[in-house]
């Protein structure tokens, strides 16, 4: 048996359960395990997995299962540690339809479920909608026959001729070692896998439709009872949750217009960081909160207070397909591991020390792939947020950042670490992108990275490392020409 295992976030890797279930599914058939996400870069790398779990690529989750389709596996994993079970299971979804459920199939895909959208919508997720796995062979037995049922109905209505819906299982491990903990098999291909991953985790299964119908169930609602020629592939799944029109303000507008679209968040707590593409462009004051574009800008956040820094910096968006995420990019606060070193891992880092060059990056956005400058000599970040997320990841590569900020600092990470040599500098407020232009014009030529020469003629008293040290110091002092220029009223912190 071929199985494609996706990990998706830090929590999942901190809590030691990726490996476990890695471990336990190795059991089964032949495995491959790749990062869904990028936040779980950082806790790979300190857990020593990334000879396991495949991160070179920075890949959207529903992009690492469409990988996985494409390889043929036999079943594929989504391995995930949601802060709450609504967020994992929406999450989950989300992954599901986006890589499985092409347009044209997923009406008959929802009626395959028995979902009955004119009930009332609001209940809790009790006893009834779990899978009682106390008794294997009968759940099996019956998950099978559920299984044969929909393969005829598929036949009889002509459902799909995407193998992928008929050929592939697709499990998501919500939580494990949470009471709410749960596996959902979200594909009609069953397979044993599902209950024997679930009793060896003691974890309930959780029945599919019981989520869609929780979270999805008015929107589902008003799509099917419209003919698919009057609806557009990109209308459908722009809200996830039930929200009103008046509620929105939205005026003399459907609520699926093409250039107006609501994205509501589950899970959410008061007073934490709005992400969206790991940008924060907001806070949230309550449990409710939605997020509303206007060809493509965000316009406003129900729920939440917005930083207009951060949607400036975050530019248009599709909200559809962006990340969202509330709270910290990482909860637990482990001890980071130093690779630069580290001759077994697989990263690729430079170490060359006779090279006759410097490479200096600029990063003013903290939603780029810093990974990609693990050979870099120096960094130059701008930004509280950018500042403090590259230099937590750069700190585990021995690359030394200097920070242009200004103080406005959201709490993203519990604790952020900085390599040694570090320098951060800390502007009055607003001054922070101003310097950052002009150091990007006049230091950096425009370019995101630059090389300085190491010229040995004319410091022969040097040996390479000490004249790296002296061309660091010298870029450094450039930059502070630069904001002394802006403004004398700044502080350094080294």
């Amino acid at each position: 048996m071929k199985i494609g295992i996706v990990v998706h976030g830090p929590n999942i890797i901190d809590s030691g359960y990726a490996l476990k279930i890695i471990n336990l599914l190795k059991k089964f058939g032949e495995v491959k395990c790749r990062l869904g996400g990028t936040m779980g870069r950082t806790a790979v790398i300190d857990a020593s997995l990334e000879n396991t779990i495949d991160i070179s690529s920075k890949l959207l989750p529903s992009e690492s299962v469409k990988l996985f389709k494409q390889e043929e596996e036999d079943v594929i994993f989504l391995l995930n540690y949601g802060k709450s079970s609504v967020t994992g299971h929406t999450f989950g979804f989300k992954v599901f339809k986006n890589s499985f459920l092409s347009f044209e199939y997923e009406k008959n895909y929802f009626k395959s479920l028995n979902i009955d959208f004119d009930k009332n919508n609001d209940y809790n997720i009790n006893n009834n909608d779990y899978n009682n796995n106390n008794d294997y062979n009968n759940n099996l037995k019956n998950n099978l026959a559920k299984n044969n049922n929909l393969n005829n109905y598929n036949n009889k209505n002509n459902f799909s001729n995407d193998k992928s819906l008929d050929d592939i299982t697709f499990i998501q491990i919500e939580r494990p070692g949470e009471e709410d903990g749960s596996v959902i098999e979200w594909s009609q291909k069953s397979s044993d896998l599902t209950y024997k991953i679930a009793n060896a985790l003691d974890l309930k299964v959780l029945k599919p439709e019981t989520i869609i119908k929780k979270y999805f169930s008015k929107e589902l609602a008003n799509w099917i009872n419209k003919s698919s020629d009057k609806i557009a592939k990109e209308d459908f799944f722009q809200f996830e949750g039930d929200i009103s029109e008046e509620k929105l303000a939205i005026e003399n507008s459907h609520p699926f217009e093409k250039t107006k679209k609501v994205r509501n968040i589950h899970g959410v707590s008061p007073n934490e960081n709005i992400f969206l593409n790991g940008v924060v462009i907001g806070r949230s004051n309550g449990e409710n909160l939605s997020i509303i574009a206007k060809n493509g800008k965000i316009t406003d956040i129900l729920g939440g207070t917005i930083k207009t820094h951060g949607i400036e910096k975050l530019g248009k968006v599709d909200i559809d397909k962006a990340i969202v995420k509330t709270g910290l990019l990482r909860k637990s606060a482990p001890k980071p591991r130093i690779i630069a070193n580290d001759n077994e891992s697989n990263l690729q880092i430079n170490n060359d020390l006779n090279k006759n060059y410097l490479k200096i990056a600029f990063l003013d956005h903290a939603a780029e792939d810093i990974y990609n400058l693990k050979n870099t000599d120096l960094v130059v970040t701008i930004g509280d947020d950018t500042t403090l997320v590259a230099s937590d990841i750069l700190f585990r590569f021995s690359i030394p950042v200097i920070g242009i900020t200004d103080g406005d600092l959201d709490k993203v990470v519990e604790k952020g670490f900085k390599a040694e040599d570090s320098t951060i500098i800390e502007l009055e407020s607003g001054l922070d992108d101003i310097a950052g232009e002009i150091i990007f014009k006049k230091l950096f030529n425009s370019k995101n990275m630059i090389k300085i020469d190491l010229n040995m003629e004319h410091n022969n008293l040097l040996n390479k490392n000490d004249l790296k040290v002296e061309k660091i110091e010298d870029f450094k002092n450039q930059i502070l020409n630069i904001l002394n220029s802006i403004t004398f009223k700044y502080k350094i912190k080294d």
